[in-house]
């Protein structure tokens, strides 16, 4: 393991060391080995310089994952220049003010999203480059620019996030900070040039771009990349093809699989169901489908790793009983990303592992059950938000702690649970905490459910719910009657199914129909607060 300052010493190394060995590749298509990288990397620093760009200044990064993303970004931070990478999810609008917001000086875009992009913002940049062929597509300014080696503490990257509640923030990452995660990482799994890594998450969230990206490029490993939507259809012949051992996933992915691939066939009939409850037999059913689903896989995977929301509690069981190599990570772009994390077999149900290796967590003002906000110490600590010194003070404690805003208990051996956003939880009547996420999770496991929101409304908890449509006409389909005038009797089903499964003061009161899907933040969270108000301003 070595211990490294700046991405650029990072880069030389693995250049240097790794010439001959796959690095990125396309399924399918390309694969690159680490010197052909070294050639793309130093032609797009030309394109750069060509367009007077010099040391700070910032170059937006948009498309979605491909090879040429990651040259993109080391051309970019190892000649101390500052990466803005943007989710692709972005709406044309707001990439415009994120652009602009980020002082930009050149763009490098795929060809669909510069279908997005305002005639201003293209207009106000000195180069842009098309990422598909590093080709010059606008270069309005023709001056040699200059490069050097960057500094630990000088920013590498501002990244936008897009949170639940608000407007994207510019999150200031140095090289130190990306640097000290990538080592913190190798201390929790170490990881060897001869893995293979199959990216299916944006490179412009920083838990790919650290730990699916970086990591691996640091220490020779070759990484795959889809240039489709992770789907069943997609991912089975990637999974076959490429045989991955190191791969990262949200919870709804696997949530997705085990859904349709375990629970719905376990519990297709009533027979069925009443010997899969059975929980001896039970956990016998998930052994004999996990090593189905290991060998789906791959067959060779050695680290299958979780992170981004809460992972549903009933697909994690079948996890732990499958015996299934999955790891569990909790973190935010604030800290760039891992706060806590569980590797393969050492997961503890429902909680997100230990605190990486020189952290500092703490819970504030808890309850009686050791629930209260968490706070962090990290070594991977943002430099603050772009331009926004007030948001940057509210996130921090006088006393120099950041705010997750995530509420957490530990346990008496140091492992984290996180129970939920602090602006999402909901005080019951009696003045208890319901944590809405927790009741979500219960009602998405129903078959006939695709997902919810639960909400508040005069003491009563409302489920808003998105039904699965074509699960619905299957249960219904050899009845004459119209599906339309079964609907009170599938909400007064679910309702049931929920309140018995969850506490007495997280029961609720009645289910409203979500006829579209939820709208959702680029980084695929629920923007939970627009059904807050929008049920709010109805009643």
């Amino acid at each position: 393991m070595h211990n490294y300052k700046t991405l650029k010493e990072i880069y030389d190394y693995s250049i240097r060391e790794f010439a001959d060995r796959p690095s990125f590749g396309m399924f399918e298509r390309e694969q690159m080995t680490y010197a052909e990288l070294d050639e793309r990397v130093r032609s797009v620093q030309e394109m750069l310089l060509s367009a007077g760009l010099n040391p700070g200044d910032k170059v937006a990064l948009l498309s979605s994952n491909m090879p040429n993303w990651g040259v993109s970004y080391f051309a970019i931070t190892t000649m101390a220049m500052v990466v803005v990478p943007i989710l692709p999810d972005f709406s044309g609008e707001e990439l415009d003010k994120v652009i602009a917001h980020s002082e930009a000086k050149a763009l490098i875009i795929s060809d669909k999203q510069y279908t997005k992009l305002s005639k201003q913002i293209i207009e106000s940049m000195n180069i842009v480059v098309r990422i598909k062929n590093l080709t010059v597509l606008t270069q309005k300014v023709e001056a040699q620019g200059s490069q050097r080696a960057p500094e630990s503490d000088e920013l590498a990257a501002i990244i936008y996030t897009s949170g639940t509640t608000s407007q994207p923030k510019g999150v200031m990452l140095t090289h130190r900070a990306i640097c000290k995660q990538i080592e913190l990482i190798y201390k929790l799994f170490p990881v060897v040039k001869e893995d293979v890594f199959l990216s299916v998450l944006p490179l412009a969230h920083t838990y790919e771009c650290s730990i699916g990206m970086i990591y691996p490029f640091t220490y020779g490993s070759s990484v795959t990349y889809l240039d489709r939507p992770p789907t069943a259809s997609t991912l089975m012949p990637a999974f076959k093809a490429v045989r991955p051992t190191v791969m990262l996933s949200v919870p709804l992915i696997i949530e997705k699989v085990f859904r349709s691939q375990v629970y719905g066939r376990f519990t297709a009939n009533p027979l069925m169901n009443a010997i899969y409850s059975f929980r001896p037999i039970q956990k016998l059913l998930h052994r004999i489908a996990g090593k189905r689903l290991y060998e789906v896989f791959g067959g060779r995977m050695r680290f299958f790793g979780i992170g981004g929301a809460k992972v549903d509690k009933t697909a994690e069981q079948f996890l732990l009983d499958a015996k299934f190599p999955y790891a569990i990570g909790y973190g935010l772009t604030e800290t760039a990303p891992l706060i806590a994390g569980a590797i393969p077999f050492k997961t503890r149900l429902q909680s997100t592992g230990v605190a990486m290796e020189g952290l500092e967590l703490r819970i504030v003002d808890p309850n009686e059950q050791g629930e209260g906000e968490l706070q962090v110490k990290t070594p991977c600590i943002m430099e603050g938000y772009y331009k926004n010194p007030e948001a940057t003070a509210a996130a921090f404690t006088v006393d120099g702690w950041f705010r997750t805003r995530d509420l957490a208990y530990i346990s008496p051996d140091g492992y984290l649970y996180i129970r939920g956003r602090a602006g999402s939880m909901i005080v019951g009547a009696s003045g208890e905490n319901i944590y809405p996420e927790d009741i979500e999770s219960v009602i998405n496991n129903h078959s006939l459910v695709t997902e919810s929101v639960v909400v508040e409304d005069k003491g009563r908890l409302i489920a808003l719910v998105n039904f699965d449509k074509t699960a619905i006409e299957s249960r219904f389909h050899d009845m004459k009657d119209d599906i339309n005038k079964k609907w009170d009797a599938i909400k007064e089903e679910v309702k049931g199914y929920v309140n018995s499964k969850v506490s007495k003061h997280s029961r609720i009161a009645s289910i409203e129909v979500e006829e579209k899907s939820f709208e959702r933040t680029p980084t695929n969270k629920i923007k939970r607060y627009l059904y807050i108000n929008r049920f709010k301003a109805q009643k």
